[in-house]
């Protein structure tokens, strides 16, 4: 037995409370190490108060084997105890029928299980439901759509700026390039979007900045003019909403622009600024050095995001910053109505201030969604009490380099199941699953514009529990490579639009929302069939959803489908390489 292979972290995704009276445990072992995992849990107080000759670790309780990532195996229980208080430890049964007993204390023969006080076991002291994690309902429906607004489009041309090129989607933007996308527009291709089926539109900033992205904020308070003004964006919240739409502004709270009035005042009057100390500045005056590279600077006296001069990082442990940044996103909540907020370099900011950030949003609406913009493993920001989710670029990621790097489904399985197994459940189902975006490739460029590639990828992310998220112009297949040919406008003319794939999209997005409740919250199990060639199903105990996605060399044969959702073969039973298909049946 590998001792070593064995971990359990309580008060973590591997114990945390799911409702009132109930609790999943987690248990990780070494791979094909353990045969058998039984949990020994109860009412701590139980051992020493109740007069019954029975006790509760006499009774144990089936773990199941959930998950595998080449490295671990992953088992999980779903524990109902009424008096809302658990003692619980692990008996384990490796291949040769070796058993212990894991616990708070570590190993132990099973014949010193009557040895064993309350305070040997690991131990959850009451279901605190105020300290679950809180996952909005609404979120699992969404089909999130994300807009790049200065290249979505220009229904206003009077707000242009100087200089704005006319709209050509087949362009290649240049970084400085503007467009004259705006607001107007958005409100325009509402019908669009309803129309697609997107029930979520995620907007990159919209406050007043000097560039295209907007990432470096001179007036948090304002609406862009080149976007319009308050009461525009006032006027397509609520459009949005008579539809089904949700919004979702992204907040820059790491770092501010350096056109802001706040840096400005500091390159002003230095240290004697009020504003000096909103900033991470080692060495008055505030100075860099210009490069050729608008966006670079080694050599800055004070902290930037990246090595970008023009966007200071902001001193988020400034009580005077953090009623700034507080005031502008309850603002925009209680002014525009808005239903989430996605936040910019969220892993770059300190927790102490994202747990006030959480709470002031849970404040004016309980069922508000924040999303963070991090890359890699994010426990700590995802516990309950700072994000709701981030984006799932680990977990996409895996998807893309599956089929499109050559990897086998074995890898991809390993890859996936690890991402699941680092957070809970309720959180898987509220990751922002992107394939694409502002700062990536676009989807068709990454596959080499092979459509059907493209759909199968597409296909096999809207099965994932998380919400699926589309970059504006996918449906209609535009390509580009990365930012800023990843930002180019979209593309309206209907002779340069993709139909069938608009099709697709189309159908994907109604199967996915059709499904919602199985393809959100169902078990999910990932079946290699070949190297190249997998079978995903969602199911509980009565129907399934099954998809076979053939990204290998050769045909593949299949079942006969029961109920068919969605599949780009002709055949039923036949799928060429790159072709999927998906249906529902009973669980016999």
């Amino acid at each position: 037995m590998n001792l070593a292979g064995i971990m359990h972290r309580p008060d973590s995704e591997m114990a945390y409370v799911v409702n009132e009276q109930t609790v999943n445990i987690r248990l990780r072992t070494a791979k094909d190490d353990i045969v058998n995992v039984e949990l020994l849990a109860g009412d701590p107080y139980s051992l020493r108060s109740l007069p019954t000759d029975e006790k509760f670790y006499q009774v144990p309780k089936q773990m199941t084997k959930i998950m595998s990532d080449g490295i671990s195996d992953f088992w999980q229980v779903t524990v109902t105890e009424p008096k809302r208080r658990l003692a619980y430890a692990f008996l384990v049964t490796d291949m040769l029928g070796i058993q212990k007993i894991y616990s708070d204390k570590g190993f132990f023969k099973v014949a010193d299980a009557d040895l064993m006080d309350m305070n040997f076991y690991f131990r959850m002291p009451f279901f605190q439901t105020i300290d679950q994690y809180n996952a909005p309902k609404w979120v699992t429906d969404t089909v999130w759509y994300q807009i790049f607004p200065e290249r979505f489009a220009n229904g206003d041309v009077s707000n242009d700026p100087t200089g704005t090129k006319s709209w050509n989607s087949t362009d290649h933007p240049g970084r400085e390039d503007f467009y004259g996308g705006d607001l107007q527009g958005i409100l325009d291709h509402l019908d669009h979007l309803q129309d697609l089926g997107v029930s979520g539109i995620y907007l990159n900033p919209i406050f007043q900045a000097p560039s295209n992205h907007k990432y470096d904020t001179q007036d948090y308070m304002t609406v862009d003019p080149h976007f319009g003004d308050a009461k525009l964006f006032k006027q397509l919240v609520q459009a949005a909403h008579e539809r089904g739409i949700r919004v979702m502004l992204d907040a820059v709270f790491n770092h501010i622009g350096d056109k802001s009035m706040q840096w400005q005042d500091v390159l002003k009057n230095g240290q004697a600024s009020p504003y000096a100390n909103w900033f991470h500045i080692r060495k008055f005056p505030a100075t860099y050095t210009p490069t050729d590279n608008f966006e670079f600077a080694a050599d800055a006296t004070y902290d930037t995001f990246d090595y970008t001069p023009h966007m200071p990082k902001l001193n988020t442990s400034n009580p005077e910053v953090v009623d700034y940044l507080l005031n502008i996103a309850t603002y925009w909540v209680k002014e525009f109505d808005i239903d989430a907020w996605r936040l910019d370099v969220a892993n770059e900011i300190d927790h102490h201030f994202w747990r006030k950030f959480h709470d002031a949003m849970m404040a004016l609406k309980p069922d508000f969604y924040i999303l963070g913009e991090i890359w890699h493993t994010s426990q700590s920001w995802l516990v309950g009490d700072e994000f709701t989710a981030i984006m799932n670029y680990s977990y996409t990621g895996a998807i893309l380099q599956y089929f499109l790097e050559n990897e086998s489904a074995d890898t991809l399985v390993q890859k996936m199941s690890h991402q699941l197994m680092l957070y809970r459940d309720a959180t898987n189902r509220m990751m922002f699953n992107t394939l694409d975006s502002h700062d990536t490739p676009r989807l068709m460029t990454l596959a080499h514009e092979d459509k059907q590639l493209a759909k199968s990828i597409l296909a096999f992310t809207f099965m994932q529990p998380g919400v699926p998220s589309i970059y504006y112009g996918t449906e209609y297949g535009m390509t580009g490579e990365n930012d800023p040919d990843d930002r180019k406008p979209m593309v309206w003319q209907p002779e340069l639009q993709d139909h069938d794939l608009y099709d697709f999209m189309q159908k994907l997005v109604q199967v996915r929302r059709q499904n919602i409740a199985k393809l959100s919250d169902d078990k999910i199990t990932f079946d290699v069939i070949g190297d190249r060639q997998i079978r995903l199903t969602r199911e509980d105990n009565q129907t399934r959803i099954v998809g076979v996605f053939n990204n290998g060399t050769a045909d593949l044969t299949v079942e006969q489908p029961a109920t068919i959702l969605l599949k780009t073969n002709q055949s039923e039973t036949q799928l060429a390489p790159n072709d999927f298909i998906i249906w529902t049946e009973p669980v016999r």
